[in-house]
């Protein structure tokens, strides 16, 4: 109610929010370490989903639904970066808007289309301003289904092995006091952030005003798109960058239609396993990666984890028959 999207205004008013308005700092930082937070619950929720193979029949709806449901969180959260005006805001949104100019032939019509003239400006800020309000009320609504075929379906499990309703165990007490232990411990992790490093996750330079004619000595979005970033810039070529970009996040969709595991759970999977494992270690670099420099040696290792990361998800069917061959070997 406080915020001014106006591109004379708006770094100004981030400022008077945080500093004139009655706990005005406690709610920006509750919304700029909550989104940190949001996608650090998403990444661990994808991992394990792929750890326990949740995405296997007959769940394959509900992780289409979650991977649409990430796409439009990046989104959401890039436009809401963009907000507070800032040096790092500016220049992320001229660099990844950009990025749509590699569409043959209305490439740059699309991105002029995109900011509402020739440049990041006034009219950028406002499309960006409504559609980071009106794009959570979508991901609530997707929430919602995405609960729904959760229900058709009913929830997986460590063991990987499917439960009649007789067998299952009752959602409260069990659960609900499960998820309230999680719920603490996540909080105080929440308000170590919140409390003690609120600027931590964040860029110093946003605390500059946008400049068009100053251009950062390093362009750096918020840290959970790095790995995505890291892969974009680890190809040389800006059309096939901008396509790795956006394969990274739905190559996620290919699992469920090649991955056909006979047993659910890596944790009876040795090699699918230790694959899984340089999997998260090849998204941690990719993440550390995408806030170097674009120079030596940052280039080169991160083309090495970029094919680690797509490997992943060529070689887990391969890995999945072989495991399923020693499954089907062993004596009754």
């Amino acid at each position: 109610m406080h915020y001014t999207p106006e591109q004379n205004l708006a770094f100004f008013s981030v400022e008077h929010i945080m500093r004139d308005v009655n706990y005005g700092w406690l709610l920006r930082y509750i919304h700029a370490n909550g989104a940190s937070m949001f996608f650090i619950v998403v990444y661990v929720h994808i991992f394990r989903g792929i750890y326990f193979a949740s995405y296997a029949y007959p769940r394959f709806k509900l992780w289409l639904v979650g991977v649409i449901l990430l796409f439009l969180m990046i989104v959401t959260g890039f436009m809401g970066y963009v907000l507070p005006w800032g040096q790092m805001s500016f220049w992320g949104a001229t660099v990844i808007t950009n990025l749509v100019s590699v569409v043959p032939y209305f490439g740059q019509d699309i991105v002029v289309w995109l900011w509402g003239g020739y440049a990041v400006e006034n009219a950028t800020l406002n499309r960006f301003f409504s559609l980071h309000y009106l794009l959570p009320f979508l991901l609530l609504g997707l929430t919602f289904v995405h609960l729904i075929f959760l229900h058709q379906a009913n929830s997986n499990n460590p063991i990987g092995v499917e439960f009649s309703s007789i067998e299952s165990i009752p959602f409260f007490p069990y659960f609900v006091i499960k998820d309230t232990y999680g719920l603490i411990i996540f909080l105080w992790f929440f308000s170590f952030f919140l409390f003690f490093a609120p600027n931590y996750l964040g860029h110093p330079d946003n605390y500059i005003q946008a400049n068009p004619l100053v251009t950062p000595p390093h362009i750096v979005p918020e840290w959970y798109y790095l790995t995505f970033y890291a892969v974009l810039r680890s190809i040389p070529n800006k059309l096939v960058g901008v396509l790795g970009l956006l394969l990274s996040i739905f190559v996620l969709l290919t699992l469920p239609i090649l991955s056909k595991p006979a047993v659910r759970s890596l944790s009876f999977r040795p090699f699918s396993k230790i694959f899984f494992w340089v999997f998260v270690v090849a998204c941690y670099y990719l993440c550390w990666v995408g806030g170097q420099p674009a120079e030596y040696p940052y280039i080169p290792v991160g083309q090495f984890y970029t094919v680690l990361y797509f490997m992943f998800f060529i070689l887990q069917p391969f890995f999945d028959r072989v495991e399923s061959i020693f499954e089907n070997s062993k004596p009754a």
